[in-house]
């Protein structure tokens, strides 16, 4: 790798702080490439930018058809096809339980489970009716909405990805705030090493993982809470059949797959799912990996990790069948 430049950048976007890396002789260019793409793609699928497709698609909910760019027909069309597979653990027309959850979390109090109930009809990711023909998409009831935190950013790292090989780039991540790329290996060919962070002790890892050309995505109760005046907690990966936080045992789940998009739905969909119905999942995506950890902080494994997580010492590790 010699006279290969290197280039860093460090950048808020999507709600969170985002650090990009690459190496080669057109690693600058690159990453300001990255960063409008990420930019641009925020202004497509955030619920926050009044002028996105997806604000326009939510304030025509039950009323109209919205004309979509292509690429937020494709990150609406993944969604709806993971809602579809996983039922119960996944719908990308969650945004009005999202929204009666933040009010909870500034009052820190749980919702009333009347306002549970009256919301919950309007999460059915069916009612999301998408024609490729005329790239439109529209909500078919009145207060539904779209919330792509379960999907967007690993949708972003996978254009990040396609980016970096634009520019010739073989050896480069992307850290988007819990959902890490990596291009290659390291320049002088080692794998790179994730670390995964411990759910409990802010500034301790349970390990880190060793990856290649791969995405780590990481979803826990850890990342997003409150605690309401009677000490209970609630964190924010809501389970869209109950419409309360999700409580399958797990409290942290790290995916470990080639493409960003689908590990981080799948994070989501383990999280709420738990670990054996989740492991069962994972099973229908290969070369996708997890590390688990459960209430009682007993970490787990899938068998295609073995000798590549190195766990911190005094973490055990359960290597799953």
């Amino acid at each position: 790798m010699e006279n290969k430049l290197v280039a860093q950048t460090t950048h808020h976007a999507m709600g969170t702080i985002m650090t990009h890396k690459a190496f080669g002789p057109h690693a600058e260019d690159c990453l300001e490439a990255v960063c409008r793409k990420v930019t641009w793609i925020e202004t497509l699928l955030s619920r926050f930018l009044p002028d996105s497709d997806i604000s326009r698609l939510n304030r025509s909910a039950g009323i109209k058809s919205e004309k979509i760019n292509p690429e937020t027909y494709d990150v609406l069309s993944e969604a709806v096809e993971f809602s579809r597979c996983f039922p119960g653990c996944f719908d990308v027309t969650i945004a009005p339980l999202v929204a009666l959850w933040h009010t909870g979390k500034e009052s820190l109090t749980q919702p009333a489970a009347s306002s549970i109930q009256q919301i919950l009809p309007l999460v059915n990711y069916r009612n999301l009716i998408l024609d490729p023909w005329e790239m439109t998409a529209r909500l078919r009831s009145m207060g539904q909405s779209i919330d792509l935190g379960g999907i967007g950013k690993g949708f972003t790292g996978d254009r990040i990805r396609e980016v970096f090989k634009q520019f010739g780039i073989a050896s480069a991540y992307s850290n988007l705030g819990g959902n890490v790329v990596t291009v290659g290996t390291k320049p002088d060919g080692t794998p790179w090493h994730i670390g995964i962070q411990h759910p409990r002790r802010e500034q301790r890892l349970l390990g880190a993982v060793s990856v290649v050309d791969q995405t780590v995505v990481t979803s826990g109760d850890y990342q997003r809470y409150y605690t309401d005046s009677q000490g209970k907690r609630y964190h924010h990966i809501l389970n869209p059949r109950t419409g309360y936080p999700a409580e399958s045992g797990l409290i942290s789940v790290s995916i470990v797959s080639d493409g960003s998009l689908a590990a981080d739905a799948l994070s989501t969909i383990v999280f709420v799912a738990g670990i054996e119905k989740g492991v069962e999942f994972l099973k229908g995506f290969p070369q996708t990996d997890a590390i688990l950890v459960n209430t009682d902080l007993q970490v787990y494994i899938t068998p295609g990790l073995k000798g590549c997580f190195q766990a911190e010492q005094g973490i055990e590790v359960i290597i799953l069948d």
